[in-house]
């Protein structure tokens, strides 16, 4: 276990080594979706609650994150198209390590994603500031976990001039899907249902609903919790299994 943990962080420094070699597209991942913030606001606030700050700050964290797959996946994807995975398959490293190693470098920029769009949020709307926005920003560690196990997925299998095409499936998902740019009234029930089930609604949910509180705990917060941890799960052993087998062919 100690060996392991110690594989884990060499291969984890390793990878934020790499990041941080490419300022820009971690300067583009987090300025972006904060203009999107602060610009949304201030045009469409007074227009409908979907834009008032309490919604929106935990929204666009969300939607933020979506990039993180593009930005895991282009990550994998480069060091699969180099030598240096073809030289780390024959250390002693496991795949689940490899996994784990990757998912770590990325969650710090996760962090910094919440913690900034919530502060930007809360010069806005000083509801933002209450004791919720703890939990909120916890959550958001886990929501992040989703969309990165969904890059490191797509990594794998993707290469690195296909990676961004197929990655755009996820962030479009999230902005049509997790309803956070348009209200649901008028919206058939099947198409809600179709929303629920899928992780993007859910993922929106969780956070926005920890930010400002709940009125069910079961339909507001638990299920939407659930939703994201069986998803989430599902990706980063799919993810495991498809590294393995990379592994195993090189």
């Amino acid at each position: 276990m100690r060996k392991s943990i110690s594989r884990i962080l060499i291969l984890c420094g390793r990878n934020l080594k790499e990041i941080m070699r490419d300022p820009l597209s971690l300067i583009l991942t987090i300025l972006m979706p904060m203009f999107m913030e602060i610009l949304f606001y201030l045009i469409f606030h007074n227009l409908t609650e979907q834009f008032e700050m309490k919604y929106l700050a935990p929204g666009i964290t969300v939607f933020s994150q979506a990039f993180l797959t593009l930005f895991t996946g282009l990550l994998i994807a480069m060091d699969r198209s180099t030598s240096f995975l073809t030289r780390m398959y024959v250390s002693k490293a496991k795949s689940h390590e490899f996994i784990i190693a990757y998912a770590l470098a990325v969650l710090p920029v996760a962090f910094f994603q919440s913690v900034l769009f919530f502060t930007v949020g809360a010069l806005f709307d000083f509801s933002l500031l209450s004791i919720r926005i703890i939990p909120a920003v916890m959550l958001c560690l886990l929501t992040a976990t989703f969309f990165i196990a969904a890059g490191i997925l797509l990594g794998c299998l993707c290469s690195e001039k296909s990676i961004g095409g197929v990655s755009s499936v996820i962030i479009a998902g999230q902005s049509i899907l997790s309803g956070m740019w348009f209200p649901l009234e008028g919206i058939s029930s099947g198409m809600l249902a179709f929303m629920r089930a899928l992780p993007f609604r859910n993922a929106t949910l969780l956070i926005q609903n920890t930010a400002n509180g709940f009125e069910d705990f079961s339909s507001d917060f638990l299920i939407p919790l659930l939703i994201i941890l069986a998803y989430t799960a599902v990706l980063f052993f799919a993810a495991i299994f498809v590294f393995k087998t990379k592994m195993k062919e090189k």
